[in-house]
């Protein structure tokens, strides 16, 4: 069968990959073109555009953009319809792939949806599109379930790919000292407001005799360039900043400080002690405040703490994500070993309620079912 797939972010391209690897296990005669990155390359198929050239996050980065927006959604529409596939399989990326499923579902192309619109979080409106236009949403978080049930919206759930990515990655430890991992985000207005109060962090322990000889590593995200680091990090020697291997900076990191997002959950599934930070303009924390008084559902930011439904690690959101109070958690994490035993034990329930290994596979083994009983 002929799948075509559209990821636009790193970690689309991650569990892009993957899913195309299962596909070929399932149906070894697939045959993909997509929308992804240098994983998805790797997995075979054909390349139309690499994320790195159509991804645009935020509101600023879209007004920005908006022309070269419109390229990209014109020569994917067209590009679909020439190749006519089975099925155009989209991946998270909601902006850009609501409008792709809406033209497809137009069309008369039948449309996955693999790692569903964080609807349960905000633009709850996303769903009535969601029923009209996707054929089939394949979720990856346990507590998806009840939310898109009351939704009246069929999905799929087979557990969460990042099980799969995190256990067959091949670590290398980045560091041979002990060292503090540090993941500031992946846009350009994440690390502006997480490096500055990470980098007094690293000052106020580095200062710390116990943790004079501790190194810091901020792990550089896909997307970035150096300059978007080394301008925070000034002229500290004990600050480093490594690219392309975020799994091994978390796994041999005494513990973490990771703005909020998908790496929090990677820590969680690597086993590193974390502190989650988060900060934003004043207005949009404002509204924030507001969605999340309304979605009463949603009573943490990060996806581990969402998965238990409680506090398996701190969370210092807006005025509470200072300096002072990232290197008193840091050290209660590296000096408190009772407390450390019982977010790790928090880590193994979180692991347990993802469904273990073997998702990629079992979503592609659903997705040719689903074709096949069409």
């Amino acid at each position: 069968m002929k799948y075509y797939l559209i990821a636009g972010e790193a970690s689309g391209d991650l569990h892009g990959s993957n899913l195309m690897k299962g596909l070929l296990q399932e149906d070894p005669g697939a045959d993909f073109r997509f929308w992804g990155g240098g994983m998805m390359e790797a997995a075979g198929g054909t390349k139309v555009r690499d994320y790195k050239a159509t991804a645009v996050m935020g509101l600023t980065d879209v007004l920005a953009n908006l022309g070269r927006i419109s390229r990209n959604l014109k020569d994917c529409k067209a590009d679909i319809l020439e190749w006519k596939p089975d099925v155009v399989i989209l991946i998270d990326y909601p902006g850009f792939n609501m409008k792709i499923a809406r033209f497809c579902h137009e069309h008369g192309i039948r449309v996955f949806y693999y790692i569903a619109p964080k609807t349960w979080a905000s633009r709850e409106g996303r769903n009535r599109k969601l029923k009209a236009w996707v054929d089939r949403l394949f979720i990856v978080f346990p507590f998806e379930i009840p939310y898109f049930e009351s939704r009246q919206i069929p999905f799929i759930y087979k557990g969460n790919p990042l099980v799969d990515a995190v256990d067959n990655h091949e670590y290398r430890r980045p560091e041979e000292g002990r060292y503090i991992a540090i993941l500031a985000g992946s846009r350009k207005g994440e690390i502006a407001r997480t490096m500055p109060k990470a980098m007094r962090m690293a000052d106020i322990l580095h200062a710390l005799p116990e943790y004079a000889g501790c190194k810091f590593i901020v792990a550089g995200a896909p997307s970035r360039s150096p300059e978007d680091y080394d301008r925070h990090i000034g002229g500290r020697d004990y600050v480093e900043v490594v690219f392309g291997r975020t799994y091994d900076v978390l796994k041999f990191a005494d513990a973490a400080l990771i703005n909020s997002g998908t790496a929090s959950l990677e820590a969680a599934l690597t086993g590193t002690p974390q502190v989650v930070c988060w900060s934003t303009s004043f207005v949009t924390a404002v509204l924030a405040k507001y969605v999340l008084r309304v979605l009463d559902h949603i009573k943490y930011i990060s996806l581990g703490n969402l998965i238990l439904d409680r506090l398996a690690f701190r969370e210092l959101i807006q005025y509470d994500f200072t300096p002072e109070e990232c290197a008193a958690e840091i050290r209660r994490l590296t000096e408190d070993l009772p407390y450390r035993e019982r977010m790790l034990a928090d880590y193994r329930e979180i692991r347990q309620r993802l469904g273990g290994t073997g998702a990629s596979r079992a979503v592609a083994k659903a997705m040719i079912q689903c074709l096949e009983e069409a």
